[in-house]
């Protein structure tokens, strides 16, 4: 029985308002035990954690696909693409082909989906965003931004915490690492390169380092697994960081910073 709450809470309410102050404290004490207790349980094991991110993220991967009309054959490559690249097999293959399938269905219920999730990822921001750019990814397949896609990037972002102009930087810096994936490494323009560290070429040679720390900060591969990223989906956090480090070099190399 979780009593914490109740304690701290007569204790403090009766403080500052005696007798009446100490029930209203234990009353509100109750709620935090009880919510707290259910927050425990839904976290579960590591490993629960870690699966929830899994499925939820090939569910909603199917809800963005499905949000033009019709799931098309970029978004099919896509899906296939990134359990190819998580070396997914056998059963666990199904599981994200089921989520994917699921999060298609005219009932899927996004809200509720996201909101489990962010509870469960409790607040791990670089997490989130991890997640959140898995959806941009999935929108961006075909190079284009449909609407209703956007809109449902509107609602993930939302549901997880993030603003709308938030989510307008990372579309922009996601739209220049598929420029950057599609014209080569050392192809790219330096424009595209600037973009992936959200940058111009006004920002200051201090200013491009400390983007260049923040975004690897935020995209290390083990720093998102020990957060409850599965250790399957290390590869898309290898990738992302090597474009960061590449976008960087590029613009060291035009600047001929050291």
């Amino acid at each position: 029985m979780k009593i914490w709450g109740k304690f701290f809470g007569f204790a403090i309410g009766f403080m500052f308002g005696r007798i009446i102050g100490g029930i209203i404290g234990l009353w509100l004490g109750h709620l935090y035990d009880k919510k707290r207790g259910e927050v425990e349980q839904l976290m579960g094991k590591g490993s629960d954690r870690q699966a929830l991110f899994f499925n939820t993220a090939f569910a909603v991967m199917g809800h963005v696909a499905k949000a033009s009309g019709q799931v098309t054959e970029n978004d099919i490559r896509l899906a296939t693409a990134l359990m190819d690249q998580l070396r997914l097999s056998g059963d666990a293959r199904r599981e994200a082909q089921a989520a994917f399938t699921q999060g298609k269905a005219a009932d899927f219920d996004l809200k509720a989906s996201l909101r489990t999730f962010r509870l469960i990822s409790m607040g791990r921001r670089e997490l989130l965003q991890m997640f959140l750019e898995i959806q941009i990814q999935t929108a961006l397949s075909d190079a284009e931004l449909d609407a209703k896609e956007h809109a449902i990037l509107l609602t993930v972002a939302k549901e997880l915490g993030f603003s709308r102009e938030q989510l307008d930087e990372l579309l922009k810096r996601w739209q220049a690492e598929v420029n950057f994936q599609r014209h080569g490494r050392q192809q790219t323009s330096i424009n595209d390169a600037y973009e992936m560290l959200g940058l111009n070429e006004q920002a200051s040679d201090q200013q491009v380092k400390r983007a260049y720390r923040k975004l690897m900060n935020e995209h290390h591969p083990d720093k998102l697994v020990a957060k409850g990223l599965p250790a399957e989906m290390m590869e898309l956090a290898k990738q992302k960081a090597q474009d960061i480090q590449a976008a960087y070099d590029r613009v060291k190399q035009d600047r001929a910073m050291r």
